[in-house]
């Protein structure tokens, strides 16, 4: 069968960049070219220039391309595998809140191609490796200023609801992944009693909490900084799995990191900062959050819990059964936060007592914020 090339197609060089980017099937490799050729003259594209740029927990790849005055990324989503649907729903939702974050420019959906706005070459956690606290606290001031702009937005009835059913759901991967996986210890029935009166809890204090658009992985790693050092902005990525849930949520997740962690003067300090912000645009509005910022911090360190016992089982699993062991150096983390949490709310006290079955280790001595 003839096959019927586009208008232009990769010379050698550009050819040669493309299959460096590593496949593993030849035709996805083909494919990409095909479409990547068909987008030069639209955007001016520089196929030579091509090279990866990033992957992630997920099946998605990221490359960076050049055209003659400006940067794409360019997103390798195999269908069958990665649904960019909601990616290309949420960005719109995103930049009309007024967020910075890459608009889709092209999208060859029956590949799982899009060409994508470039959102710079560095995370805001690469950008911290040799920056003082002040340049530290602008960039946490600016993600803060874009969450409530973010929450602002809401409605319901939009994105998928961050209801009770998906808590516990995530909440189960502590024990499938992290326990019986990762530690390959099974609990008896009285420890499983203690953890799922502890699951009740929290699932029933964060359903309380007021709904918002929820980011639901905002943290440093997925806030990029713009490469224009004259005009530091920050862009939002990893947005993809966004729901309407607790408003705790993604400040839970930008001040307890997946991948670093602050002490905790600078995690108050940054939550305060973002508290009198909301406060002042009407999403405090909820018990006595808008006159107590302990009561709010307790809810943030619940909220917080959850998803550090839901990061631990998905670190775990991503070790164990997509091997990639890198993501198990930092469950240590996670029960650091998990711990450090449960030693400051009695209801939370028997959460304690299991980690030191699993882990043989003592708690340390932490003081409590709000009320316990």
């Amino acid at each position: 069968m003839s096959r019927t090339y586009p208008e232009y197609y990769p010379d050698l060089n550009s050819v040669q960049a493309i299959q460096a980017l590593g496949w593993d099937e030849s035709d996805r490799a083909l494919q990409f070219t095909d479409w990547l050729s068909t987008l030069v003259h639209s955007h001016g594209l520089l196929i030579d220039t091509v090279k990866s740029a990033s992957a992630d927990a997920s099946f998605r790849r990221y490359f960076r391309i050049h055209s003659a005055s400006r940067s794409f990324i360019l997103m390798d989503a195999p269908p069958d595998k990665e649904n960019c649907q909601p990616f290309a729903d949420i960005s719109l939702l995103m930049l009309n809140a007024g967020l910075r974050v890459p608009r889709v420019l092209d999208w060859h959906v029956t590949h799982g191609f899009m060409l994508l706005d470039d959102m710079g070459s560095q995370t805001m956690m690469q950008y911290f490796a040799d920056k003082g606290t002040a340049q530290r606290l602008s960039l946490f001031e600016q993600a803060t200023d874009a969450l409530v702009a973010w929450q602002q937005s809401s409605a319901p009835g939009i994105l998928p609801a961050y209801d009770e059913a998906l808590l516990r759901r995530e909440l189960s991967l502590f024990e499938q992944w992290y326990i019986n996986g990762h530690r390959q210890l099974s609990l008896n029935p009285q420890q499983q009693t203690d953890l799922y009166k502890v699951y009740d809890r929290l699932v029933a204090t964060n359903l309380r909490a007021p709904h918002v658009f929820v980011h639901r992985d905002f943290m440093p790693r997925n806030l990029m900084v713009s490469d224009d050092l004259a005009d530091i902005r920050l862009g939002i990525l990893d947005f993809q799995d966004a729901v309407y849930g607790p408003i705790t949520y993604d400040i839970a997740s930008l001040m307890r990191d997946a991948f670093m962690s602050w002490d905790e003067d600078f995690c108050l300090d940054i939550t305060v900062r973002y508290w009198h912000k909301a406060r002042a645009k009407g999403l405090m509005d909820f018990e006595d959050w808008y006159t107590d910022f302990g009561a709010f911090y307790r809810a943030v360190e619940w909220m917080g819990l959850q998803r550090h016992l839901k990061v631990a089982g998905i670190f775990a699993r991503l070790g164990l059964r997509d091997h990639k062991p890198k993501y198990l150096t930092d469950t240590p983390r996670f029960i650091g936060y998990i711990r450090s949490t449960a030693s400051r709310y009695r209801e939370l006290f028997p959460l304690l007592r299991l980690l030191d079955q699993i882990e043989g280790s003592s708690p340390a001595v932490s003081y409590a914020f709000g009320r316990v």
